[in-house]
């Protein structure tokens, strides 16, 4: 159910003409994020403490959350295939000065391609 919600809304972001809505990353609502994005955070600060101030865009924390759904769900590759293509358009789409976009959307393609490597090797 949530991947489907998730899918729809990363499609319509990734198309959408106006500008994506943010969430701010600051530490009172980082700690709301799952282990993986907090680690990034402040892995993140410790290198560039001015990225305190950053946002995460609607679009990489729909992304983000649709490939943890389908990883913890073991979706098939051909779903994890297009959730890649999703991701890679989405990096193309962000400015490189987005940190924390870019990083969360390289996080997820990793986790992708090292599931599909995984469950290849069975």
């Amino acid at each position: 159910m949530f991947t489907v919600v998730y899918t729809e809304n990363a499609h319509t972001l990734l198309y959408a003409v106006h500008d994506m809505c943010e969430v701010s990353t600051y530490p009172v609502f980082v700690q709301l994020f799952d282990d993986d994005i907090v680690s990034l955070f402040g892995l993140t600060l410790i290198s560039d403490p001015k990225c305190l101030l950053d946002s995460i865009t609607q679009l990489t924390l729909s992304l983000y959350l649709m490939t943890q759904c389908q990883l913890k769900l073991r979706h098939s590759v051909t779903s994890l295939a297009r959730t890649f293509h999703y991701i890679q358009l989405a990096q193309n789409k962000t400015p490189a000065d987005k940190t924390v976009d870019q990083l969360t959307l390289n996080l997820a393609s990793r986790r992708i391609l090292i599931y599909v490597k995984m469950i290849s090797n069975y």
